[in-house]
């Protein structure tokens, strides 16, 4: 009996040390930088707690999967972009459900342009543009002789110029974590203009860049650089013109979508808020190199929250909607103001949110 359990306790330690080995010399898939994050700010003034987001409206409850971004159209018919490919639409009062169309890839930003088109950024097809019937068009793969790793967000301008995101030209939909860790810049800010159909690079070494917006008179750009906690401003118009800087910095959070209200507010989905372990192993790329090798399971959780930010034009923070404990709407990853009306998009949830604020 003693030599079995002696046998069997060699055995471990052997594989132990097997995996230690493994784990030290196997190659890593990320090449990782330090950073050190800033200390997050205190959840006081506009970030003090609440419960407001419990008061949301949770719309096709367990009829869609991971509907990252939501439309509305000019018939006020709601439009989610899911785990499965689908595009589903929902009727103005949130019943019913129907496929409106299937992209065969991973629909994240979702928008619609003058025409009724609704424009796509799927993260696996590129940027795409469906018409009412159901029909879809790629508008387009790559820029620059780089194809798009993670297209992410999409918004029009007033000329009609079409706004989006690439979020990593390295990492793809499923690999998000470890542009997070590897803490380099990846991401790409671009423009499609449909009469020429060409893809421009307005803003390149962006730190995954996530969603966009546009300001109220359509002179600068906003777009989320998500692993920097932070919004960054393109000047469109003006004596800055064609010149970027911070609009709002070390957010409480992981910014994901942001949306402007045509009134002078922006609305930005937080993903969860700041997370300790992670902040702590930003400046040490050995354990982040040796932490990308272990299966996604061993890897820090984000915390379940619901938050919601709005800021005004000047880039001050003037309130904020919270889930403490992501009790009702976790995970919010898109914002779409419609009237007094917010629709939340989510990742994972099996939901699409609706807020009134009056």
């Amino acid at each position: 009996m003693r030599r079995k359990l002696l046998r069997a306790v060699v055995l471990l330690l052997l594989l132990v040390a097997a995996a230690l080995v493994w784990l030290i010399v196997s190659p890593s898939p990320i090449d990782p930088a330090a950073y050190e994050p800033p200390p997050p700010p205190a959840m006081t003034g506009p970030l003090a707690p609440n419960e407001l987001l419990r008061r949301a409206e949770r719309l096709g409850l367990g009829q869609v999967h991971g509907p990252e971004d939501v439309a509305v159209d000019a018939a006020g018919r709601i439009y989610g972009g899911c785990a499965d490919g689908r595009v589903v639409r929902l009727a103005p009062d949130g019943q019913g459900i129907e496929t409106f169309a299937q992209t065969g890839g991973r629909p994240l930003g979702l928008h619609f342009d003058a025409a009724g088109n609704l424009l796509v950024a799927d993260a696996k097809k590129g940027l795409l543009s469906i018409d009412p019937t159901g029909r879809i068009d790629v508008l387009a793969t790559g820029a620059e002789g780089v194809p798009f790793g993670f297209t992410d967000d999409v918004k029009t301008g007033a000329d009609g110029t079409v706004y989006f995101t690439d979020a990593s030209d390295r990492f793809g939909i499923g690999e998000h974590l470890y542009d997070l860790l590897e803490a380099r810049p990846h991401g790409r800010l671009l423009a499609y203009d449909p009469a020429s159909k060409k893809v421009r690079v307005l803003l390149r070494d962006l730190y995954f860049a996530n969603g966009v917006a546009l300001s109220q008179a359509g002179d600068f750009l906003l777009v989320v650089e998500t692993y920097r906690n932070r919004l960054r401003r393109l000047w469109l118009r003006g004596p800055r013109a064609g010149t970027s800087d911070v609009f709002a910095d070390n957010l409480p959070g992981y910014p994901d979508g942001v949306a402007a209200d045509g009134r002078g507010t922006f609305w930005v989905a937080m993903f969860t808020v700041r997370n300790a372990m992670a902040d702590r192993l930003q400046p040490r790329p050995w354990a982040k190199r040796l932490l990308a090798k272990l299966p996604s399971f061993a890897w820090p959780k984000p915390e379940s929250y619901g938050l919601v930010l709005a800021y005004d034009e000047q880039g001050r923070l003037l309130r904020s909607l919270q889930d403490p404990g992501g009790k009702h709407v976790p995970i919010i990853t898109s914002v779409q103001p419609e009237g007094d009306v917010l629709y939340l998009g989510t990742l994972t949830g099996d939901w699409i949110g609706r807020y009134r604020l009056k």
